[in-house]
């Protein structure tokens, strides 16, 4: 399991303050740092990355399977970032020891003309994690707030009223964000959201290797070149998202991700880490119940005698 004192200080590297004006040029997306970080005793770097990954995938299954016996809180992750971030390789990696039948994957694209008749946040509500479940958004109701955000003439596609779609939309919606997270975590549902911080040089990086790798091309779309020309934009739109929507119940993580292995291990950390920090523990037995263990024993035993 996670050690207190490594916890406390990657959590600190990576955790957005709540009320904190965020800059993301204040963050690294490489993880360049003079103080050496560990996570269960080995010190965070790529000749580790392997055993560290495995270890905290192993602590992961354990505090899920808790999380599901005591079935008392949910666990709401919120993957954002540009594309080629690695939010595909983070599920399939991190959540790779995990009881499918306690985790949901749900990914959100270009709303259906049903969500768009909805508020911005309908789609989401009906798959938000129900006790002892962990729910993963591949994106999210955040993108009402950074890609229409960047591409405001989406609004006109939400048929908003009038007086709603003004110039304080992005205020009005980070509201919304905020009160609706409170109140999920006030119901036992703990939120963490990762931006997964790539440079654009390793984006563009990666676009290539999909384009000139067979077994990757199906990943690559022409729009994601489109979407590159407006990165300045993504990325004010980023630190005003993350600046207004980072709180004490619902926090944003910044996770450096210009290396796959870093991204998919500070991100199972954190999840891991969270879980244990619930002090969750498994049901004990009513009298009732350990009653009828006693009675199926009973009868259990006269089988073995005939």
């Amino acid at each position: 399991m996670a050690k207190n004192g490594d916890s406390k200080r990657v959590l600190e590297r990576l955790q957005v303050p709540a009320g904190k004006k965020v800059k993301l040029s204040d963050y690294s997306t490489s993880w360049e740092h003079p103080e050496k970080l560990t996570i269960n005793g080995l010190e965070l770097i790529k000749e580790n990355s392997r055993d560290i990954l495995e270890d905290t995938i192993k602590d992961l299954s354990e505090v899920q399977e808790l999380l599901w016996a005591q079935n008392s809180y949910s666990i709401l992750v919120v993957l954002q970032g540009m594309d080629a971030a690695g939010k595909d390789g983070i599920i399939k990696q991190v959540m790779s020891g995990i009881n499918p039948q306690g985790c949901r994957v749900n990914g959100f694209k270009i709303p259906s003309s049903e969500e768009l008749d909805h508020d911005f946040m309908w789609r989401c509500y009906k798959v938000f994690p129900e006790r002892g479940m962990i729910s993963i958004f591949n994106r999210s109701y955040y993108e009402d707030v950074l890609a229409v955000k960047v591409h405001p003439e989406l609004l006109l596609n939400q048929h908003l009223p009038q007086e709603d779609a003004g110039k304080d939309v992005w205020e009005v919606r980070y509201h919304s964000i905020n009160e609706f997270e409170r109140h999920i975590a006030r119901n036992g549902t703990k939120v963490l959201k990762f931006f997964l911080y790539i440079s654009k040089e390793e984006q563009k990086k990666r676009f290539l290797e999909r384009m000139e790798n067979p077994e990757k091309t199906w990943k690559f779309s022409p729009s994601d070149v489109i979407e590159r020309q407006f990165w300045d934009q993504y990325i004010k739109a980023y630190e005003d998202a993350l600046s207004a929507t980072s709180t004490d119940w619902a926090p944003w993580y910044v996770i450096p991700s210009d290396h796959k292995w870093l991204a998919r291990s500070l991100v199972a950390y954190v999840l891991t880490s969270t879980i244990e920090s619930l002090n969750l523990s498994f049901p004990p037995p009513s009298e009732e119940y350990l009653k009828a263990i006693e009675e199926a024993k009973k009868k259990l035993d006269q089988e073995q005698g005939k």
